[in-house]
C-alpha cells in the first residue's frame, strides 16, 4: 500500500500505540481521521497532525464504532485504511473474575475492533488494508488471563476469516499481535493485580513494525525469533 495520500482511520488514537502510529503515519504523507476515548489527548495527536479531525467513540458501544467508520469517510472523502488500536486488561484467576469484567474485556478487545472494521469491509477501496492489534496473549494464553486472552484470540479468529473474505477484494488484513509494550497499559487494568511481566517493547519499535507492515501489505506483525518483531507478508 502506497502510504502517502492514503486515507486512514486511525481508532484508539488517544492511547500511547495509537497515538505514536498516527503522528508516523502523518509524517508519511497519510490523510489522517483519529478517533478515541480521550477528547484531550486527541487533541494533542491532532495537532501534532496539522489539525487532522478527531471524534470520540464508546468502545461499548458497537453503534458508536461503526458510526465512527462513517464520520472518517466523510472527513476523508472515502477510506483506504482503518487501523484499531483498542483494548483493556484484567488479571487474576478465572474464579476471581466477575462477569461484568468478562464482558466488558470482550467488548472493548474482540467485539469494538470487529465493528470498526466491519463497517469498513466494504468501504475500503481495493489495495486498501485492515488492520487490528491483537496481542502474544491470544497464542500464550497466560495463566490469570484467561478472559483477556480469550477476547484477544477471538479476534485474531475473526481476522483470519476476514483476510479470506478480503483476498478477492485486494484488501489486506493485518493482525498486529505485539508482545508487553512499555506503555503502563497493564497498570490501567481494569480488575486485579498486575502479575510480573518482562519489560516492554519501546512503542516506537512497535510503530516502526506496523509501519513496515502497512506499507508492505503484511498480514502479521508478531514476536520474532531473532528480532523484536517480525512482519510477515
Amino acid at each position: 500500500m502506497d502510504l502517502r495520500g492514503a486515507r486512514m482511520l486511525v481508532a484508539g488514537a488517544s492511547g500511547e500505540i495509537g497515538a505514536a502510529l498516527a503522528v508516523r503515519l502523518h509524517t508519511r504523507g497519510v490523510r489522517i481521521a483519529l478517533a478515541g476515548r480521550d477528547r484531550e489527548a486527541l487533541t494533542r495527536v491532532s495537532a501534532a497532525c496539522e489539525q487532522a479531525p478527531t471524534c470520540t467513540f464508546d468502545a461499548w458501544d458497537a453503534d458508536s464504532c461503526a458510526k465512527t467508520v462513517d464520520w472518517a469517510a466523510a472527513e476523508l472523502g472515502g477510506l483506504d485504511g482503518v487501523v484499531v488500536s483498542v483494548g483493556v486488561a484484567a488479571f487474576g484467576p478465572v474464579g476471581e473474575v466477575e462477569d461484568a469484567v468478562s464482558e466488558h474485556l470482550m467488548a472493548v478487545n474482540a467485539l469494538a475492533p470487529m465493528a470498526f472494521l466491519r463497517a469498513a469491509a466494504d468501504r475500503v477501496s481495493e489495495g486498501g488494508v485492515l488492520a487490528a492489534v491483537t496481542g502474544i496473549v491470544a497464542e500464550a494464553a497466560p495463566a490469570r488471563m484467561a478472559d483477556y486472552a480469550a477476547a484477544k484470540a477471538a479476534l485474531a479468529t475473526w481476522l483470519t476469516a476476514v483476510r479470506r473474505e478480503q483476498r478477492r477484494r485486494g484488501v489486506t488484513v493485518l493482525e498486529i499481535n505485539l508482545p508487553h509494550m512499555d506503555t503502563g497499559f497493564a497498570t490501567r487494568a481494569v480488575a486485579g493485580e498486575v502479575p510480573p511481566l518482562p519489560r516492554g517493547l519501546a512503542v516506537q519499535e512497535g510503530v516502526d513494525a506496523i509501519v513496515e507492515a502497512l506499507s508492505t501489505g503484511a498480514r502479521l506483525v508478531r514476536p520474532g525469533s531473532g528480532a523484536a518483531l517480525e512482519v510477515v507478508r
